[in-house]
């Protein structure tokens, strides 16, 4: 049985803007149980956005486009068929598109050393906004194997 989590059912919005997506990617960001710390990394990177941004867009907005900018349409499954492997493009649904997006992103900021964490996701939710920034090519590379493996299309079942 793989892990399942209520997290959907029980997910609240978050305390400022009432956001399911930031409460879920708060509830990502958090170590340790330590989810004050997490939600001031997450409002402070939010500021910092709402000050480098041009544009009258409000910061949580940034925070949604870059993090759709970043979701994956299709991504590839290893699949063996008669003891050979291929790479296998197949859609991806709607909650591991979100979950994969938070997990590129975090990942890309906890990769970049050295600065404090809410410049570091500013940054990188600026730079995703503008499709830019190691998440964004993450997504590009998904895409980019996927189209390189399509020949195998026809294992997806």
């Amino acid at each position: 049985m793989g892990r399942i989590t209520s997290s959907r059912s029980q997910l609240k919005g978050d305390p400022r803007h009432h956001s399911l997506l930031a409460s879920k990617f708060i509830n990502c960001l958090m170590y340790d149980g330590k989810k004050t710390t997490a939600q001031r990394v997450f409002y402070d990177a939010l500021e910092e956005i709402g000050k480098r941004h041009e544009g009258d867009e409000d910061p949580i907005a940034v925070f949604e486009t870059a993090l759709e900018n970043v979701k994956p349409y299709i991504e590839v499954r290893s699949k063996r068929v008669g003891g050979a492997s291929y790479q296998v493009p197949m859609q991806v649904n709607k909650s591991r598109q979100q979950s994969l997006a938070i997990r590129w992103v975090l990942g890309a900021v906890r990769d970049k050393k050295g600065r404090p964490m809410h410049l570091k996701l500013a940054d990188e939710l600026l730079a995703a906004y503008k499709k830019e920034g190691a998440a964004y090519t993450k997504r590009e590379n998904t895409h980019r194997m996927a189209d390189a493996n399509k020949a195998f299309a026809h294992f997806a079942w």
